[in-house]
């Protein structure tokens, strides 16, 4: 069973360490409180889902909608302009998780599919 305690740690640790590596690889006038304070309500969010059991497929899309939506929000309270990867780093989980659920929808189309017979004549 997951005990409340233990999600409330895992999620702060996840929390500040992304709040660290974020600020490391931004500019330096965007600091680590800025970007925690950015990050924060995504971090809360995705808690709570993991805390309800959502299904994984659920979690993984809200995860990568709150992690685009938290890239935006340190975008908008940076002082100076993000450099570009960072930018294209708040599409890769949407992309990824895309990429996954067309490949199985693909997937099951083709387990579907009737096999056709050889006609012999």
């Amino acid at each position: 069973m997951r005990h409340p305690i233990d999600i409330v740690a895992m999620f702060a640790a996840i929390w500040l360490l992304a709040a660290m590596v974020l600020d490391a690889v931004t500019p330096k006038e965007l600091t680590a409180i800025m970007i925690a304070i950015a990050i924060g309500p995504a971090i809360v969010i995705t808690a709570v889902f993991y805390y309800l059991r959502c299904p994984r497929t659920d979690f993984a899309v809200i995860f990568a909608a709150l992690w685009l939506i938290s890239d935006i929000a340190i975008a908008f309270i940076s002082p100076k302009e993000l450099p570009h990867f960072l930018i294209a780093i708040g599409f890769v989980p949407a992309l990824l998780i895309g990429i996954v659920l067309q490949w199985q929808r693909f997937q099951r189309r083709h387990e579907r599919l009737p096999v056709p017979s050889a006609k012999r004549g």
